[in-house]
């Protein structure tokens, strides 16, 4: 599972996700790429099943990239416990996903055959999502196109 090897700080606030991707939202090093179109909170397992469903799809052939990664802990206090005595212990870890930021490419594989790998990781995750070519303008006007 992905998460940092060393973090600054072990818990932090929860945040807010508004916007839209500023960073990540070009596909840069494959030819197809897999567009989310709301915000959301990707976990390690999510991302790695997602990455599982993609190469078992193009078996030997192409490449797959992942563009995201969890930097976030996610903390949980333990079941039946009292209120008060500070924070939870982290839990798992997430990436933070905004519109336009773009997950995961493949290159080497046919259009045909990258759809079908991008749907099948598109499935594994918790937030909508859409398929691209590389050179497709996908921000426009504020929001993910």
């Amino acid at each position: 599972m992905l998460m940092p090897k060393r973090v600054k700080r072990r818990r932090v606030h929860r945040g807010r996700m508004k916007g839209v991707a500023t960073r990540g939202n070009r596909i840069t090093y494959g030819a197809y790429g897999l567009i989310a179109e709301e915000c959301g909170w990707i976990k390690s397992n999510q991302i790695e099943a997602a990455r599982i469903a993609m190469t078992r799809s193009i078996r030997r052939g192409g490449k797959v990239f992942i563009k995201i990664f969890p930097h976030k802990p996610v903390t949980k206090k333990p079941a039946e416990v009292r209120m008060g005595s500070g924070k939870g212990a982290p839990e798992y870890w997430v990436a933070v996903v905004k519109p336009g930021r773009v997950m995961f490419e493949i290159e080497g594989v046919s259009y045909a055959a990258a759809k079908e790998a991008m749907r099948l990781a598109a499935h594994k995750l918790p937030v909508k999502t859409r398929f691209a070519a590389r050179g497709e303008e996908i921000i426009k006007d504020g929001e993910a196109k």
